[in-house]
C-alpha cells in the first residue's frame, strides 16, 4: 500500500454536521412489496418536519430493474420541501438524467463500483465505460442546473473482489473532479468499511484530487458504522449518509445489509457535541412511522430505547423481592 497522506484537522467539537436520509431511495429500493406512493411521502415528509434538510429521495433507475422506485417522478412532486431543504435523486445514465432533468431537484447522484466485478452486476457495464458515460450525463444536469454527486460503490471492498485499493477510489474521484463534479460520496456497499480502510480512502483522495468534497456512506452489517462516522470526524469530514431505522441493502451485491442508522447516528453526534439541527424525538417517530409502513422490526438501536435520558415512571416498574 502506498504511504498515507496527512491528516487534516479533526472536526471541531460543536460544529454542523450535515445528516442526509437516504433511506427513501436506498432503504426502499431493497423492499421487495411495493410501498405506495403515499406512503413514501408520508415518510419523507415526516422526515423533513425532524429537521432533515438533505435528503436522497428516489433514483431514475430502470423501473424493470428496482420495480419499488418506479414512481420517482411523482414522488419529487409529492414531497413538502421545507426551506433549505436539498433533494437528490440517484441517476445510473443519460436516460435517468433525461428523467431527472424535469424534476425538481437540487443535484443528482451518479455511481461507478471502485471493483469491476461489482460495476458489472451494479450497473452491467465496466467502470472505464461507466465513467465515459458520465461525460454526456453530466452536459446533461449542468444543462438543467442541477448538481452532481459522484458516487464510489465498493469503496472499502468488494464481496467479490475482496480488497479494493485506496489509490483504485483516488482516481476515480479524480475522474469525478475533472467531470466536474461537486463533491465525491464513498459507498461502504456491504459494509466492508473499517476505520482503517476509511483512513485509507479518504487520505488517497485528498492525494488524488485535492479540493474535492468527500461524503461518506456506512453501512452496518459488521456493526462498525458508526465507528467508521467518529474516523471520518477525525478526519475532518462533516457529510455523512444514514436510513431511517437503518433500512437498506443493495440488491446487486452478496451479503449488503442496511446502512447505518439516521437516529442512532444523530444520537451519536449530538451526544458527541456536535450539531445537526435534527429534533431526535421526532426522527423517532418518523422512524417508528417507517417501521408501521414496512410491516416489521427495523435494526436501528435508539428507535427502541429513546433518547439517553428518557425518564420512566418509578410506580410501573417491578421492584425487586427479597
Amino acid at each position: 500500500m502506498a504511504a498515507i497522506a496527512a491528516p487534516t484537522a479533526p472536526v471541531p467539537e460543536g460544529a454542523r454536521i450535515t445528516v442526509c436520509e437516504v433511506g427513501p431511495r436506498d432503504g426502499f429500493q431493497s423492499e421487495k412489496t411495493f410501498i405506495p406512493t403515499e406512503r413514501k411521502i408520508e415518510i419523507a415528509n415526516a422526515l423533513f418536519a425532524s429537521g432533515i434538510k438533505h435528503m436522497q429521495v428516489t433514483s431514475f433507475v430502470s423501473p424493470r430493474a428496482v420495480p419499488q422506485l418506479a414512481d420517482a417522478e411523482q414522488v419529487l412532486a409529492g414531497i413538502d420541501r421545507p426551506e433549505g431543504a436539498f433533494v437528490t435523486a440517484l441517476v445510473p445514465n443519460l436516460r435517468g438524467a433525461e428523467r431527472a432533468a424535469g424534476c425538481a431537484l437540487d443535484a443528482v447522484h451518479t455511481v461507478v463500483s471502485a471493483s469491476e466485478t461489482h460495476n458489472l452486476k451494479n450497473v452491467n457495464r465496466p467502470i472505464a465505460q461507466s465513467l465515459a458515460e458520465f461525460e454526456a450525463v453530466f452536459d446533461r444536469l449542468r444543462k438543467a442546473g442541477i448538481g452532481i454527486e459522484g458516487g464510489i460503490a465498493t469503496a472499502f471492498g468488494c464481496p467479490f473482489e475482496g480488497v479494493v485499493p485506496p489509490e483504485q477510489v483516488g482516481r476515480i474521484a479524480k475522474r469525478y473532479q475533472d467531470l466536474g463534479a461537486d463533491s465525491v460520496s464513498l459507498g461502504d456497499t456491504t459494509g466492508m468499511a473499517t476505520p482503517l480502510t476509511v483512513r485509507a480512502a479518504i487520505r488517497a483522495i485528498r492525494d488524488a484530487a485535492p479540493g474535492l468534497e468527500i461524503h461518506l456512506h456506512f453501512h452496518n452489517t459488521r456493526g462498525v458504522g458508526l465507528a467508521c462516522v467518529m474516523t471520518g470526524l477525525a478526519e475532518g469530514v462533516t457529510h455523512y449518509d444514514a436510513a431511517v431505522g437503518g433500512l437498506g441493502g443493495c440488491p446487486f451485491a452478496a451479503g449488503a445489509t442496511g446502512n447505518i442508522c439516521t437516529e442512532d447516528l444523530v444520537y451519536l453526534l449530538q451526544e458527541s457535541g456536535y450539531a445537526t439541527g435534527v429534533d431526535l424525538e421526532a426522527l423517532i417517530g418518523a422512524g417508528l412511522l417507517t417501521q408501521q409502513v414496512i410491516g416489521r422490526p427495523l435494526p436501528g438501536q435508539v428507535i427502541k430505547a429513546g433518547p439517553r435520558l428518557k425518564r420512566y415512571d418509578p410506580a410501573l416498574t417491578a421492584t425487586a423481592a427479597g
